[in-house]
């Protein structure tokens, strides 16, 4: 008799598991299948929901939503494309990729992590959270007609964890295996001690066909349309250029619980552009229809173009009250030169946010202090907490005695441009940390010359670097900008080939496991890691395992003030600044809810706006 294949074995193995579980536990104690879940359990939603509070159930389809990329994710790039692959490493993958391709379960963004069911219609959770057996839809199919399974699903999760982007693969370090028992059922195996939210991010992942690559390599670029079983699929497009998604008008899940209401554009298009004051001369002149601006020279002096004056172009204001995160110049700890953290205290000193606010970016802005601006994980003012104490404690002597009292916070400055008393204590700090002057120069303890590189792909922000490199040279460091093009930029990226640069991303309202992939020390050496300073920190690295064994809220907002004052000591950045409000300008031929969910992207657009044919009707009569 034949031999089973290894992978068969596996695969039986799991079946055993997932039996022995059931024949194992008391009835009280065998889960139920349920339509959603959430990182603490908690659902807004029963399991006979119509739709999403949210949505607009009468929003006709129809019409075309344009944009230029506002956020990116993976291989992504604002300014280009050249591949379809937007899940690897390699090329830089087309914005709005993963609406063709749908996965296990969405999100509400009612919700801070409520996920509820697409290709999946049910999950059956184990006890110990550590088996997770999904049922699938079966009507869920791919565009060419072809059935979604729950093979599909074990192939996708497997091939992203071994072949997809590193940032992918360590979000998926705990999932152990994902295995087919026939074509409904998906058995997703976790590790002890996993991650509380590794599940929802595997739920999240898009789903490929596994017939489709049977034949293509999964892990390399290509411009070959893959095959999905999204809401959209990818119509035209010109490499660099523009990239449009055609709605698909038989998708198999329109009219699901989870999608009622949303997905209302025929056509989605991203247009790139390789500078900023470009992307608005098109805005301008209709190239493209929607715009949230995030250049507060550009919002205060230039909005006042005929289509504003006469309507045309809508000018809307939105609160955010999401976590706004962090953005700031990342220091490159890997660097000899930046590894004192005192050298990097005086480059904080030496910026001065009051007088840039005030003059660059007309006092639009507050400061950022923590990445988790804007949201109750801060860091409160004052000493530790005493359960922040508890978990703060094992690592005394070990971190700096400020972690133990008030949380660090960048300077306030006298607004001057040239705060002296911060640059004299900028001069203190570096002489202190063994970087003397010498005839002028500010000299490294290797004998050379401090020079600093900031890294940057767009011109929007040379101008908040002038001055900030006026101070350093005060300071005897020579520092110097390098503009460089979107792919120069990213290839250096993921080297950690750069000085200084800037970096903005925001936490979920619950984090988790994505905080490995900017703060520990086991991506600091991950080629394509966001873990831009090099942070490899014991302390820290504990302090994220605390927050993403948080069983409960209150343990979760615990962990993440006491990571926060250990980020906030370590003087891993240089903190830029922040925005309470999206502030957004569109043509005026959409319409959407009038109350936005708040944890979508702050606006819901374009999931659940709508093409509005009255009002292109009534400019149409008005000309």
């Amino acid at each position: 008799m034949a031999q089973p294949s290894r992978r068969h074995v596996l695969g039986l193995g799991i079946v055993a598991l997932s039996a022995s579980w059931l024949r194992g536990s008391r009835a009280s104690e065998i889960p139920t299948e349920v339509h959603g879940m959430s990182a603490f359990g908690d659902l807004k939603y029963p399991a006979d929901f119509h739709h999403f509070d949210y949505v607009n159930l009468d929003a006709p389809k129809g019409g075309t939503f344009s944009l230029i990329p506002s956020v990116r994710a993976y291989n992504q790039s604002y300014q280009t494309f050249n591949s379809l692959n937007a899940f690897i490493l390699k090329g830089d993958g087309a914005q709005g990729m993963d609406m063709t391709f749908a996965p296990l379960m969405v999100r509400a963004n009612d919700e801070p992590d409520g996920m509820y069911g697409l290709a999946a219609k049910s999950v059956q959770i184990s006890p110990d959270k550590l088996v997770y057996r999904f049922t699938m839809r079966p009507e869920a199919k791919f565009h060419d007609g072809t059935k979604l399974t729950a093979h599909d699903g074990a192939f996708s999760l497997t091939a992203l964890k071994t072949k997809g982007h590193p940032l992918i693969i360590v979000q998926m370090r705990d999932m152990v295996s994902a295995e087919a028992i026939d074509d409904a059922t998906l058995i997703v195996t976790f590790a002890k001690g996993r991650a509380r939210d590794v599940p929802l991010y595997v739920a999240s992942l898009p789903i490929f066909s596994k017939a489709y690559y049977a034949s293509r390599a999964f892990d390399e670029t290509s411009l070959e349309i893959p095959l999905g079983s999204g809401p959209y699929k990818v119509g035209n497009f010109e490499v660099n250029r523009y990239i449009e998604y055609e709605r698909v008008k038989d998708w198999w899940a329109a009219d699901l619980p989870a999608c009622r209401g949303s997905y209302n554009f025929d056509i989605v298009r991203y247009e790139f552009y390789r500078d900023r004051d470009v992307a608005f001369e098109g805005f301008t002149g209709k190239n493209y229809l929607y715009r949230e601006e995030f250049t507060s020279r550009i919002w205060a002096t230039r909005y006042d173009f005929p289509a504003v004056k006469d309507g045309r172009v809508k000018i809307e204001v939105v609160p955010d009250d999401t976590p706004s995160g962090a953005q700031g110049w990342f220091i490159n700890t890997r660097r000899e030169k930046f590894r004192d953290p005192r050298v990097r205290e005086a480059l904080i000193d030496a910026f001065d946010f009051e007088w840039t606010n005030k003059t660059i970016m007309y006092g639009a802005y507050a400061r950022t202090v923590s990445p988790f601006q804007n949201s109750d994980l801060m860091a409160s003012d004052g000493p530790p907490s005493s359960e922040e104490l508890k978990l703060l404690e094992p690592f005394r002597g070990q971190v700096p005695g400020e972690v133990f009292a008030a949380p660090f916070a960048p300077p306030v400055s006298d607004g001057s441009g040239q705060d002296r008393g911060l640059l004299r204590k900028a001069q203190q700090l570096l002489n202190e940390a063994g970087v003397p002057i010498k005839d002028g120069k500010r000299m490294l303890p290797n004998g050379e010359v401090f020079r600093i590189e900031f890294l940057l792909d767009e011109p929007s922000f040379q101008p908040h670097h002038g001055p900030y490199i006026k101070n350093l040279a005060t300071l005897g460091i020579e520092a110097s900008v390098r503009l460089v093009d979107a792919v120069q930029y990213k290839a250096r990226q993921e080297d950690f080939d750069f000085d200084m640069t800037i970096q903005r991303f925001s936490m979920s309202a619950t984090p988790g496991d994505a905080m490995r992939a900017f703060f520990s020390s086991q991506v600091a050496a991950t080629k394509g890691s966001y873990n831009l300073a090099g942070i490899a920190s014991p302390a820290i690295d504990a302090m994220i395992e605390k927050i993403m064994a948080a069983d409960n809220r209150e343990e979760l907002t615990i962990a993440c003030r006491a990571f926060d004052r250990l980020f906030r000591a370590g003087r891993y950045w240089v903190p830029q600044w922040y925005n309470k409000t999206h502030r957004l300008a569109y043509w005026d031929q959409f319409s959407r809810p009038q109350k936005l969910p708040r944890y979508a992207n702050g606006v819901g657009a374009p999931d659940i706006w709508w093409y509005d044919r009255a009002k292109v009707a009534k400019f149409e009569q008005a000309k």
